[in-house]
């Protein structure tokens, strides 16, 4: 039976037309003339039986049914573009789709897939960024990182760490101070994580304190972005240690602090960690990844790369005896999250 479905080329022109909303700028993109993008449109709309931009003399706009359909063509090319790819990259070679967290895949994770490397040649680790969860189903990937705990619908996981978040600052918040008391910290302008929305909370908590704006202040989707916005005196921010990369300017970063940090345990001697998610390695259905290079993912936390004064300083904070309060947020744990085979 034939597939009811236009021509690819159509696709593709109605795909840029539709992200500029511009005949000329899609043809500009796509190296082709203004009346061959026309032509192929047209044709789509005529084999749709629907309009999908409305003409004028000022150009061209989307309609309803225009828009509605372009974000499910653009994700659509999206997925065959990444799945050619991805069989272009193989060569004869095992292939690992892995999505990972974004800070977390830059900062953490690719230093240490050297030794990943060596130890098996023959696979290929392709790393793509997801902030969220998804359908395996809907997508090429065979395992993902995350923070969260094991009740990612059809994946089974792996625990890979735990974390501790420590408040960090730049210098121009300690005033020459080597600490700030936390009563003092409730003070300063407090940066969000988006995902993490009860960090602040929990972590006054665990000092003893209950502070009414713990949950305002601009909000940011990545850890990297609150390094900068913290870098550049916007506020305080609930930081991993090891998701912060040394930039070369770091005496201008983080106030100093010299201890390290226990991956396990939420308290230390100049700070609370904030204990939140879990992270894990999880899959797709279908094919099992190869036992070596999925035990080698699983353990790759094992390689851990000492932190040092240089790499980060932190904003050392008076603790108080009180235990940390954990009815919030469950415990901070990376893991790898494989989807259950059918």
């Amino acid at each position: 039976m034939r597939r009811k479905i236009p021509s690819t080329t159509a696709l593709v022109s109605f795909e840029a037309a539709a992200r500029h909303e511009s005949f000329t700028k899609a043809a500009h993109e796509l190296s082709l003339t203004q009346g061959a993008v026309c032509r192929q449109i047209g044709g789509l709309e005529e084999f749709l039986g629907v309009e999908l931009f409305r003409r004028s003399r000022r150009g061209v706009k989307l309609t309803e049914a225009g828009l509605s359909y372009s974000r499910r063509v653009a994700q659509q090319l999206d997925a065959v573009e990444r799945d050619t790819l991805s069989v272009m990259g193989q060569q004869g070679a095992n292939a690992i789709e892995l999505a990972v967290v974004p800070t977390f895949g830059t900062q953490w994770l690719l230093p240490r897939l050297k030794d990943f490397q060596h130890k098996h040649p023959d696979v290929t680790v392709h790393l793509t960024n997801r902030t969220r969860p998804f359908l395996f189903a809907d997508t090429d990937f065979d395992a993902a990182i995350y923070f969260g705990d094991a009740d990612w619908s059809g994946t089974q996981s792996h625990r890979l760490m735990g974390e501790n978040s420590m408040p960090v600052c730049s210098p121009s918040f300690l005033n020459g101070r080597d600490h700030l008391q936390a009563s003092e910290l409730a003070e300063l302008p407090l940066l969000q994580q988006t995902t993490r929305p009860y960090a602040w909370r929990q972590w006054f908590n665990a000092q003893g304190m209950d502070v009414a704006r713990d949950m305002t202040g601009p909000r940011y989707e990545l850890f990297s972005m609150l390094a900068q916005a913290a870098m550049h005196d916007m506020g305080v921010a609930l930081i991993p240690p090891f998701l912060i990369q040394p930039p070369g300017d770091c005496q201008r970063l983080f106030a100093a602090r010299q201890q390290g940090l226990p991956p396990d345990d939420s308290r230390t001697e100049s700070g609370v960690g904030v204990t939140q998610r879990i992270s894990r390695l999880a899959g797709r259905s279908g094919p099992e990844l190869p036992a070596a290079p999925r035990a080698d993912l699983s353990s790759i936390s094992g390689s851990q790369r000492k932190i040092t004064p240089t790499d980060i300083t932190l904003c050392r904070v008076k603790t108080t005896s009180r235990s940390p309060q954990k009815k919030d947020l469950p415990p901070n744990i990376y893991r790898v999250f494989c989807p259950i085979l059918a």
